[in-house]
């Protein structure tokens, strides 16, 4: 990566951002309830390398002014390559970024950085600093747009830094990321305790095409109790038949394939981590109880496909639990993709409510 730095770079850098036209300090956008705003169309080839945004929000618990709280998963995100009519990545705007639940937080990996102060820290306040890193080429245009679901005016600001090339290396993919959610994964009674499917597990990711997948991050709401990982991690590459077995990578555990052993620690690697949890008190190490946030990312070890790819997880050994989980997928791959999964309506997208009070006995 670094060795880049030195060599003769044959691009152009450019920037699209919310700055204020006239010369003021009013360097940001407000976009209406229901409005979707187009924030950048950008003509190609060329290559958007980093993305910073944040929304107004209040400064601290004290604060009293009205904003709303749950902005991160109310604003939608959109980008489309090449006048593409659906669009390549299409998830909440916190969860793109990696913050699951609508909660603020600061963390660093390879992907993505997010930051707020002390005041904000696990809160749903859109008061962060969020930083994408993940390259996106596109051949002939790059539109970015932000959808407000919400009620009120979203105040946001961001930078869009871009590269203007001459022409892309012919194997270039596209950026493409999808936001799922399952409020209730389907309990599966199995009397041997064993299973050789990915039928029951929970789909993160399953395109079509020549591509790359490299990653995902996830919110999981224990609302179970008891330890919620435990779920094998199965990949199929290139596959003729959904029932054909065993899956080309299969795991030994959630936890295991989040890069962390005998449960969950609290972590903001490089590849992986877990960032944020609700609860990390004496006697819930594995948080038994309460949200987490979750991320792994195949930057130094992506996986190849050539027709097809499918990537699932087991919800508990077996698929034996009902948690609510939530995911952002992230692959390259060539166009056209396989359509999405109709984005959850706004009320479908909230986080549920906080077990802090249930756990603390108030």
């Amino acid at each position: 990566m670094f060795e880049n730095l030195y060599r003769k770079q044959d691009f152009r850098s450019k920037r699209i951002s919310s700055y204020d036209k006239t010369g003021g300090n009013a360097d940001s956008i407000s976009i209406a309830p229901g409005e979707t705003r187009v924030i950048a169309d950008i003509e190609g080839p060329g290559i958007i390398s980093h993305i910073w945004m944040t929304s107004f929000g209040k400064w601290g618990p004290d604060d009293d002014r009205d904003f709303d709280s749950l902005t991160l998963r109310k604003m939608l995100l959109r980008i489309y390559w090449d006048d593409e009519k659906e669009p390549s990545v299409h998830a909440p705007v916190g969860d793109f970024f990696g913050l699951g639940h609508a909660r603020a937080y600061t963390y660093q990996s390879v992907f993505f950085s997010t930051s707020c102060n002390e005041a904000v820290e696990g809160t749903e306040n859109p008061r962060v600093a969020m930083n994408s890193w993940i390259p996106m080429p596109f051949r002939k245009r790059a539109r970015i747009e932000l959808v407000n679901e919400q009620e009120k005016p979203a105040i946001t600001y961001f930078y869009i830094d871009y590269q203007e090339h001459g022409s892309l290396p012919e194997d270039s993919m596209y950026l493409h990321a999808s936001w799922k959610r399952s409020v209730r994964n389907d309990v599966v009674r199995v009397d041997d305790g064993k299973n050789l499917s990915d039928r029951d597990n929970y789909l993160v990711l399953e395109a079509e095409g020549k591509g790359s997948y490299i990653g995902l991050n996830m919110s999981i709401d224990n609302i179970e109790g008891g330890w919620w990982g435990e779920g094998d991690d199965m990949i199929f590459v290139d596959r003729e038949s959904r029932d054909e077995w065993p899956p080309d990578m299969h795991g030994t555990g959630t936890e295991d394939y989040l890069c962390q052993a005998w449960g969950m620690q609290k972590t903001a690697h490089m590849y992986s981590g877990q960032p944020w949890c609700e609860v990390n008190e004496p006697g819930n190490g594995h948080h038994f109880t309460g949200k987490v946030c979750v991320y792994r990312y195949h930057a130094v070890d992506p996986v190849p496909f050539n027709r097809n790819i499918r990537v699932s997880i087991e919800h508990g050994h077996a698929n034996d639990r009902g948690d609510d989980w939530a995911s952002t997928a992230y692959w390259y791959q060539t166009e056209p993709h396989k359509p999405f999964e109709p984005m959850l309506i706004v009320g479908e997208r909230l986080p549920g409510p906080s077990v802090i009070g249930k756990i603390q006995g108030e």
